[in-house]
């Protein structure tokens, strides 16, 4: 399925995984927000609980084993090309996890993944809805 130009929207699902007073964030490999550091995780697939999808996508894109719990940040993500047409639309819903083991390692559609710093992280581009999410909720 897929996401460009769609005929309806997606969920995405996300996981907020802190360890040792750092976020796991990842670069995002492929559009929308290709190159952005953003949390980690992906499209919700039919039959999946948003906690299964959040496991799923996370262990996929940074090799992180998590438990996730529930929803802390839900956003609405449209993407307009330059005639207006949508070509992307999400509803996001990322939650709220908890570091299981391992060490991070970018797969799937990821090009880095890694723990970040509060320090760290204000010399990144880093997502809008990701710097939001992380302020707001977490005082990052």
């Amino acid at each position: 399925m897929n996401p460009k130009y769609p005929t309806h929207p997606h969920v995405g699902v996300g996981a907020v995984v802190f360890n040792d007073n750092r976020v796991l964030l990842v670069r995002r490999g492929r559009p929308p927000g290709k190159g952005l550091w953003a949390i980690p995780g992906g499209r919700v697939q039919l039959g999946e609980t948003l906690k299964e999808a959040a496991e799923r996508e996370v262990f996929e894109e940074t090799a992180i084993v998590i438990r996730a719990g529930a929803p802390v940040f839900t956003f609405d993500l449209i993407d307009r090309d330059e005639n207006g047409r949508i070509r992307y639309h999400y509803v996001v819903i990322d939650l709220a996890a908890e570091f299981v083991g391992g060490t991070p390692k970018a797969g799937d559609d990821a090009l880095e993944a890694r723990w970040i710093s509060r320090d760290e992280i204000k010399t990144l581009e880093v997502n809008a809805m990701t710097q939001r999410l992380l302020s707001e909720k977490f005082k990052f």
